[in-house]
């Protein structure tokens, strides 16, 4: 099993804001801890069955439906035991404006990006046609068999037919949770901010004066995690992510990202991904 969780990072480049990621999950339970951001995503289920929650509601996706997460909607996907393949498309809604004040821009796109709007969260096999041409452009982009401006034409077609294809369907509709979501977002951000800390249970009850048998069971029945589990997700990212682009030493990195006892650090670390945190820098 694979899989990168981009929360808090900017996705795409300057040059080509438009992400694509593929994940692959091979007859092993995972799952993307809760999180959100400000682009636009569309999940397409390739092969399998895929568990996705977006702002509340839950869904399973069978092969060749798609999911969309309208910018700031909380999310979180997995899977118990299938093996599954899907993609993810994620793009700022500026990455398809025309950089003028035309109705588009007013009445769509921008109700869309501060949440006015949304995308009805399941579209089926709606966009399994033009999911498909994206994955197309992706496999060409690395396979270098067209330019990066050939393939970003493309791209942005594709992705103007799937909002009109949105628009046309009545997918595009009021979004009556915005603002629903603000004790999630805060609770989350803390963790996010002081997940290097200890954060104890009873500690994080008093933060948010919550009984701390209410808070287990909100994240439980919220985010289908306990709240160590996401601390221990938070922490095995971050190593991750300093293995990848520093040469600090594993004990350090163990201590910047919250463990006091590196041989647990390394044992967790070996459990989530596969391997040791050294075999793991030498990929």
């Amino acid at each position: 099993m694979y899989f990168e969780l981009k929360e808090n990072k900017p996705h795409g480049t300057k040059d080509d804001p438009f992400s694509i990621y593929h994940i692959k999950n091979e007859g092993r339970s995972f799952q993307i801890p809760v999180h959100w951001h400000d682009e636009l995503e569309i999940i397409y289920v390739k092969s399998g069955f895929l568990t996705v929650s977006i702002s509340g509601e839950n869904y399973i996706g069978p092969p060749g439906d798609a999911f969309v997460v309208s910018p700031g909607n909380l999310h979180f996907m997995g899977s118990q035991t299938d093996t599954v393949d899907y993609f993810t498309f994620l793009f700022p809604l500026k990455y398809i404006s025309f950089c003028i004040n035309d109705m588009l821009d007013d009445k769509l796109l921008e109700p869309l990006k501060n949440g006015h709007l949304m995308i009805s969260p399941r579209v089926k096999d709606t966009a399994k046609e033009l999911c498909e041409q994206l994955v197309e452009i992706y496999v060409a982009k690395n396979k270098k068999t067209e330019s990066i401006i050939t393939a970003q034409i493309k791209t942005k077609i594709i992705l103007l037919q799937f909002i009109l294809e949105m628009w046309e369907r009545g997918f595009v509709i009021e979004n009556d949770k915005s603002g629903r979501n603000t004790i999630e977002k805060e609770m989350i951000s803390y963790i996010q901010q002081n997940f290097m800390e200890k954060i104890s249970l009873k500690e994080f009850s008093e933060q948010f004066h919550l009984s701390e048998k209410y808070i287990s069971r909100y994240f439980k029945e919220h985010f289908h995690i306990t709240l160590s589990q996401y601390i221990t997700h938070l922490r095995l990212e971050h190593a991750k992510q300093m293995l990848q682009d520093t040469d600090i030493p594993v004990t350090e990195i163990a201590m910047q990202s919250g463990y006091q006892n590196v041989s647990y650090f390394i044992r967790s670390f070996k459990k989530t991904y596969g391997v040791s945190p050294l075999k793991y820098r030498k990929k």
